[in-house]
């Protein structure tokens, strides 16, 4: 019996020991949310930008972390799914009870959560949703990404005054925020520069036959074709239209930025063109840095959504190091701030509607490669 009693003792002696022992482990911690599409259709969007956001994490861990605390990135897969972004980011401040969080790269699954994180009042910072809507949902949601009405602006732009392209075809997914936008933006500025479009037509993201649609389309006669979709579908697009003999370029957004575009559209997407967030081919010394360190990491060279990632995660470091203290408010306050700051895919400042205002650039699908064009400032 007494030996029970004693084993019962020492039992819950070391168990308190190592629940302290975690409780101060933890309170030398700072949580930081991340939910992005760790598989399903868009993965690489998820996987690359997770890859960024890490090396940033690891970098400032290094040197002592922040305010003598290390940061710790707590990472939930919203499987590409609206509803799944709105249920981690939920459990991610109520259970995790994270003081900020990075997230998502698609527009739609941002907007799905940023309005749990305005209402617990927790600052979100989007490293690559461009529709203008995610950062109207309250002043807790930021982005360092430039918006669609300058990205649509800049393809217009590139359409009329680089490929001499006045009369385009657009072909928009209309269950994605992000191609309906940026289609509508892209219109519009067309118009306004003397272009027309001459068909606008539609698919759903997940559909595999687009043959209809190119049929209506190759009937227009159009100079370009603009296809501001994800790569799953784009890839599939150019393999069909090349197939109906439609020999003009195709032209679209970021979302096209995967290392699978070229495997999914192979030689049919060569040639065309999109707007991203930077090249790889950049001789900037910050931006060399970042590719070397990225590559000695990953071992493969980083897209436009892993920079953005990297940069997201940078711009949430320096707020939290300037921060009177690391409450969501003071790190709200200090992310708002961001005015000039240098990074990997440009200078950001973000104004008062908490967009970045930045750069974009165009890149040419050349295989594997997406060859600068040009750049194109706001």
């Amino acid at each position: 019996m007494m030996d029970n009693l004693i084993r019962f003792v020492l039992v819950t002696m070391l168990s308190l020991a190592f629940l302290t022992g975690c409780q101060k482990e933890n309170a030398n911690e700072i949580l930081i949310g991340q939910f992005g599409s760790l598989t399903g259709n868009e993965a690489t969007f998820g996987i690359s930008t997770d890859k960024g956001i890490q090396l940033a994490i690891e970098e400032i861990n290094k040197v002592g972390g922040i305010k003598g605390k290390i940061l710790k990135v707590i990472t939930l897969d919203d499987q590409g799914k609206a509803e799944e972004a709105a249920q981690v980011v939920t459990r991610l401040i109520t259970q995790n009870k994270v003081v900020a969080l990075l997230g998502e790269v698609a527009s739609s699954r941002s907007l799905a959560a940023a309005p749990i994180a305005q209402q617990n009042q927790i600052p979100m910072i989007t490293p690559s949703s461009t529709n203008p809507k995610v950062t109207e949902i309250g002043d807790y949601i930021f982005r360092v990404c430039f918006i669609d009405p300058f990205q649509g602006t800049v393809m217009a732009k590139f359409a009329i005054e680089n490929l001499a392209a006045k009369k385009i075809a657009v072909l928009r997914d209309v269950k994605s925020d992000y191609s309906v936008g940026l289609a509508n933006f892209f219109t519009e500025t067309l118009v306004k520069m003397g272009g027309e479009i001459v068909a606008d037509v539609s698919y759903q993201g997940g559909d595999v036959d687009f043959k209809a649609q190119l049929t209506e389309i190759k009937g227009k006669n159009p100079d370009a074709i603009f296809v501001p979709g994800y790569y799953t579908e784009v890839g599939l697009i150019a393999r069909q239209a090349r197939q109906l003999d439609i020999t003009v370029p195709l032209l679209g957004g970021d979302g096209w930025d995967s290392s699978k575009l070229s495997e999914i559209g192979q030689d049919s997407i060569n040639g065309s063109y999109f707007s991203n967030h930077y090249t790889n081919e950049s001789q900037e010394p910050m931006v060399q840095d970042f590719i070397n360190k990225f590559k000695a990491k990953f071992n493969e060279t980083p897209d436009g959504l892993a920079a953005m990632g990297y940069d997201a995660a940078k711009v949430l470091i320096a707020a939290m190091q300037n921060a009177a203290n690391l409450t969501p408010k003071s790190i709200r306050d200090e992310i708002a701030k961001t005015k000039d700051f240098q990074m990997v895919t440009g200078k950001i400042s973000l104004d008062e509607q908490r967009n970045a205002v930045k750069s974009a650039v165009v890149v040419k699908v050349d295989g594997p490669n997406f060859k600068y064009v040009t750049t194109v400032n706001p």
